[in-house]
Parts: C-alpha cells; structure tokens; sequence
C-alpha cells in the first residue's frame, strides 16, 4: 500500500505538474483575449467537479455492459476490456483522471509566474533574433523554476498520503483492483471502520506525517545543495 501510494503520487506530480507547465505557456501565447479567458475556464473548469461526478463519468466511460470506451473497441473489432476486473490498467486510468482534473489549477499558478516575467527580456530577446520557441525555451522555462520547484516540494511532502475522494470515490471497494490501487488512506480507512481500531489509524497517521516530513527535508536538501535560491527554508 505504501508502494501503490508512493507511485501513484509519483505519476500524478510527474505528468500532472508537467501537462500543467505545457498549459501555462500555451495559454500565455494565445493573444486573442476573449478565447484566452474561454480557454482558462474550460481548462480550470474540472477542478470544481466533485468526486462523486467522476466517478459516474468514469463509469460511464469503463463500464464492460455499455461503457463508451468499450463501444469504440468493439466498433474497431476490439475485443471488449472488463476495467473493473483489470488492476494494471487502473495507475494509468487514475494519472489521466488526476491530470485532466488538477492540471488547470497548476496552470494557472506557473501563468501567474509567467505574468510577473518582464516584457523586457522578451523585447531584447527578440531584438538579438529570438523566435518564440527559443523565448520559450530560454526565458520562460528558467524563470518558471522556482515556481516548478516550490510546489513539487509541496506535492512531495504529500506524497504518503493517498486521495482518499479520489480513490474511494472511483474505485470504492472492489477488492479485484486493491493491488495497483489500495492506497494508506482507503486501507486505513477500511480498517477503522471494519475493526474500529483507532489506535492503528492514529499509528498509520503518524508513519505518514514522519515519512512526509523526511521527504521534504530530503528534497529540499538536494535543492539547497543544487539550486540554493529555490529552496523552500
């Protein structure tokens, strides 16, 4: 479970903060002002959507009887697949879920950053030859690290704590997908409710609080060691 945690959270910080990064900067090109605000909604849109509501569109979505996905498979003559019963598909399904719901609100943290940067180094830049591409690459990306790096430290000193609204509300518990998708949190929970142990949950809580804690000292030690103006403290 410590495992399914880890991984999960790996995956959804390494795709989720990087699909985020991308969106900011396509954002920032747009110069149209209508379809850029349009297109900022749309994208932040998913992040006020409620665990339950995704859950019944993922359902819709994977349902073996007549989920849209397997209607697609089999208009290409692809033998349908039971989700629900396949636990190796689910780290996948699960990032992209995360990504298409959190990755509008990162873009709008990294498009914040990106206002602060002066019009100035982009003028100079396009005074020497720049195109937007190598703006892109040598301005943009470099200025946007600190920012990159405070909420990755702040995504890694949750990385032992699973979401529990995500994984209960999507998975529940269908014990067939526990191998790639038990999480800390859903087993702590199954248990506290199952056995009433709350000396075990409140032991589960502290591991995850010190493994948490450790984390971040670690990483933000190789930070202060690599890049000492981005660390966190």
């Amino acid at each position: 479970m410590t495992l399914n945690t880890i991984g999960l959270n790996a995956l959804f910080l390494t795709f989720g903060l990087g699909l985020a990064l991308i969106l900011s900067i396509s954002l920032n090109e747009i110069h149209l002002r209508l379809y850029k605000k349009l297109a900022q909604s749309v994208i932040f849109l998913p992040y006020f959507v409620s665990w339950l509501v995704v859950s019944l569109m993922v359902f819709g979505l994977l349902n073996s009887t007549n989920g849209m996905i397997n209607h697609q498979l089999q208009s290409l003559h692809i033998g349908a697949i039971d989700w629900y019963s396949s636990p190796a598909y689910w780290p996948i399904i699960l990032t992209v879920i995360s990504i298409w719901k959190f990755s509008g609100y990162n873009s709008i943290i990294f498009l914040a950053a990106i206002s602060g940067i002066s019009d100035e180094l982009y003028e100079s830049a396009r005074i020497d030859g720049a195109n937007r591409l190598q703006q892109i690459f040598y301005i943009t990306f470099p200025l946007l690290r600190p920012t990159l790096i405070i909420l990755t430290l702040l995504a890694v000193g949750r990385i032992f704590y699973g979401d529990f609204g995500m994984i209960y509300g999507i998975v529940g518990e269908n014990s067939l997908l526990y191998p790639t998708t038990d999480v800390i949190d859903t087993f702590t929970f199954r248990a506290l409710r199952g056995l009433g142990d709350f000396g075990m949950a409140s032991s589960v809580a502290l591991y995850q609080s010190v493994m948490g804690l450790i984390t971040i000292l670690l990483f933000n030690g190789l930070v202060k060691k690599y890049d000492p103006d981005s660390r966190l403290f």
